[in-house]
């Protein structure tokens, strides 16, 4: 986690209990005390802002920027929401300072089915609005409001959220409670976050540095031999590069869908036109958005080895394949090839190694036909038992 904080200020709220219950560490407490923070996603799970810095307010937005861009977590409370505003703020509230007699703070229906709000506890009648000039973006859905202080709490995009009313060091029952709620969240999601993460500042590029793979992509998806009019997925599709070679094989009568888990992979998949030849589909190949027994060919480069739990992925695969759906898992280069680029020996415990994935396969369904580890390609070939 990143925890932007003011490093003058004498108290802050403490978000360490909650982050280690849910098993997250404070890996960068930032900004130091010159203000300096790199705007670096790397290994990073979810970013808390408790103040806006004195300095380096460019660096953190920065930050903030690449942070929505690569759907990382982001709760920023009190203080820190100015650095969520709009490019102007405007003057949105009644007066700088909330009245005595002040109407309550109250959730919207839209907090109903927030990810972070949703079944919370009711705010605390007693609990005083953020009376100070505001003004979010305006794609923001507002989660509490308060007559005479609008937009207390508030959401842009899906994950990065604004809490205003929340100044106080303790934040109270409500406040730690909504904390405990970010921090599982953000551990729910760390997979996927830092997956994001690594793909979204690799996505610019990735097919100009990659080019020159695009035939033995080619040579792959032909070894599936689909039959036209057929269902075929590339499953952690990134830019789409076996989506044109898919397309061929099952005709304009068949159906091509590019998943990939990294929105930004999948806007450069549609700037190289690769939405022409299929569904561009922002999913988790762990948890397809398909029908049981609707899919007859799965081409996947590259992804089964750096899942947490493979069996589960391939049972998965399974679920939305038909009896004798071909399963065809690639790399461009072989298992030695990559082992000597990373300087290290090959791995006998490695997925890929043969000892290893043919029983990965054949115990959830699959039935090995074809396994080559050759000097500059692996290619497995499986068919779905009936």
């Amino acid at each position: 986690m990143v925890v932007v904080r003011d490093p003058a200020a004498e108290t802050q709220v403490d978000v360490s209990a909650a982050l280690a219950e849910a098993g997250l560490t404070i890996r960068r407490d930032a900004p130091e005390a010159d203000g300096s923070l790199t705007p670096d996603l790397t290994g990073i799970e979810g970013v808390i802002i408790l103040a806006a810095p004195r300095s380096g307010v460019a660096t953190v937005r920065a930050l903030l920027q690449d942070a929505r861009a690569a759907e990382v977590p982001v709760l920023a409370i009190g203080a820190g929401t100015r650095l969520l505003a709009g490019p102007e703020t405007v003057a949105t509230d009644s007066g700088s300072t909330p009245p005595a007699k002040h109407r309550a703070v109250a959730l919207t229906s839209a907090a109903d089915t927030d990810p972070l709000f949703a079944k919370c506890d009711p705010l605390p009648v007693e609990l005083r609005p953020a009376g100070e000039p505001f003004s979010p973006p305006a794609d923001a859905v507002t989660l509490a409001d308060c007559e005479g202080h609008p937009q207390q709490a508030f959401r842009l995009g899906s994950t990065t959220w604004g809490v205003r009313f929340l100044e106080d060091a303790p934040l109270g029952r409500w406040g730690e409670g909504l904390l405990r709620r970010f921090a599982a969240l953000v551990a729910a999601r760390a997979e996927h976050t830092v997956t994001r993460a690594f793909f979204t500042r690799q996505a610019a590029d990735w097919e100009e540095r990659f080019i020159y793979q695009a035939p033995a992509y080619e040579a792959a998806v032909a070894r599936m031999r689909l039959k036209a009019g057929t269902r075929a997925l590339d499953l952690g599709c990134g830019t789409g590069r076996a989506m044109p070679a898919l397309r061929a094989q099952v005709g304009p009568a068949g159906q091509v869908l590019g998943v990939d888990v990294t929105p930004a992979m999948l806007a450069s998949a549609a700037r190289h036109a690769r939405h022409r030849h299929g569904w561009l589909l922002a999913a988790d190949c762990n948890r397809l958005p398909l029908p049981g027994r609707s899919v007859q060919g799965i081409f996947s480069a590259g992804l089964l080895d750096q899942l947490p739990d493979p069996r589960a992925t391939l049972l998965e695969w399974g679920r939305v394949s038909t009896p004798g759906a071909v399963l065809l898992l690639f790399h461009p280069s072989g298992r030695a090839e990559r082992a000597a680029r990373n300087n290290r020996p090959l791995d006998p415990d490695d997925l890929l190694a043969e000892s290893n994935l043919r029983p990965a396969l054949e115990t959830t369904g699959w039935q090995v036909n074809e396994y080559e580890d050759a000097p500059r390609h692996f290619l497995a070939r499986a068919v779905l038992r009936g």
